[in-house]
């Protein structure tokens, strides 16, 4: 099990929101026009940068998402996603994939509140191929005019395939989304997670992101910052830096705004590195 702990990941995060205090109220949108199916696909490319007791490492990264949410009544919906990242460095490379199921009630005047569960595996030339991990635990997010705040708290753990032995995980993640205007969006994301080992193996995550959706059109760009900071697995300590861009192409959803009041609104937390 040390074995594979020292070669599986740690999974953080992705979404965060600030902005200046100087900019104009958004306009007003409506956002209860009913239930409908929506969603986006997603890519991004960036960079790592690692800064451990052992020396600095860099590399590029890249991945992406596919989200679509289906609408079982007018309150009551299910969304589905997909999801890989990559990490390229000299000495080999190291990915994850895996998808999501989200059930939820969600009034867009108000709030959203439902359930999750995640499964992700674990590759690459130097990744820990017969490595998996699964979560589940609740989710909800409140609406107030411009401003959207997401939390969720999950449990699972980390497995090797064939074997019995395994590592509890649990972990909780809080996310703001600010709406300049409808097409405008700033995130900011905080989170905390644990893997149940001897010498302990803990993250805690910050990041912050920016959206961009071109009026009357489908796309959107992104730029995000993730910091992580991880710690036991016998360390002092390791810094990973992580600096994206990317597009996103959505259906069903009108405005950035629209998308998250009545869209594919929920996500998951996205690995950094594939550490443990």
């Amino acid at each position: 099990m040390k074995r594979l702990l020292a070669g599986a990941m740690l999974a953080v995060v992705a979404s965060p929101a600030f902005a200046a205090d100087v900019v104009a109220p958004i306009a007003e949108e409506p956002v209860a026009s009913g239930p409908r199916i929506a969603g986006h696909v997603e890519a991004f490319l960036g960079g790592l940068w690692i800064d451990a007791e052992g020396g600095n490492d860099g590399g590029w990264v890249a991945g992406g998402a596919a989200r679509l949410n289906f609408p079982i009544d007018a309150r009551w919906n299910i969304q589905g996603d997909l999801f890989a990242d990559g990490a390229w460095f000299d000495e080999g490379d190291f990915n994850s994939y895996g998808g999501a199921v989200h059930a939820y009630w969600r009034d867009p005047s108000s709030f959203a509140a439902g359930g999750f569960a995640t499964i992700t595996g674990y590759g690459g030339d130097s990744g820990p191929g017969d490595a998996y991990t699964f979560t589940v635990g609740p989710e909800a997010q409140v609406y107030f005019d411009n401003v959207t705040l997401y939390g969720q708290a999950y449990y699972g753990q980390l497995r090797e395939s064939g074997s019995s032995d395994h590592a509890d995980i649990w972990g909780v993640r809080g996310v703001a989304r600010y709406f300049v205007q409808p097409n405008l969006r700033f995130d900011g994301e905080l989170g905390y997670r644990s893997v149940d080992v001897s010498d302990g193996a803990d993250s805690v995550t910050a990041a912050l992101q920016g959206n961009y959706r071109f009026d009357g059109t489908p796309w959107t760009v992104f730029g995000r910052y993730q910091f992580d900071r991880l710690t036991g697995l016998s360390s002092d300590g390791v810094n990973l830096h992580k600096l994206v861009l990317g597009v996103r192409a959505t259906f069903g959803a009108d405005t950035l705004l629209d998308e998250d009041r009545n869209g594919a609104t929920m996500d998951t937390q996205r690995s950094s590195y594939l550490f443990f």
